[in-house]
């Protein structure tokens, strides 16, 4: 299945999985968007996508906050045209125990 000219909204795009995933979307053929509450991260994860020749945007946000989901969901929408893919990555880490 191609990627190519799709449309990418990626959670957690700042770094890890996330970012690993919105690298090779991009690679692939994918515009993509990149959320994270880690602005600078997300930044680089943009130009490393623009540097490879792809297309990228980002939007700061919380997963955690139904109202930045979308508020980032129309802003990819209003840039691409519309969405193809969600890759729901970012997570919300609980209290750690053996």
């Amino acid at each position: 299945m191609s990627v190519k000219d799709k449309v990418a909204f990626i959670t957690g795009a700042s770094s890890g999985i996330g970012k690993a995933a919105a690298l090779l979307l991009a690679r692939e053929g994918a515009k993509v968007c990149g959320l994270s509450r880690n602005e600078n991260e997300l930044r680089k994860t943009v130009q490393e996508i623009e540097q490879l020749g792809g297309t990228a945007m980002y939007v700061v946000g919380d997963i955690s906050k139904p109202e930045e989901i979308q508020r980032a969901i129309a802003k990819t929408v209003d840039a691409f045209g519309r969405l193809d893919i969600v890759f729901a990555n970012a997570g919300i880490n609980g209290v750690w125990a053996p």
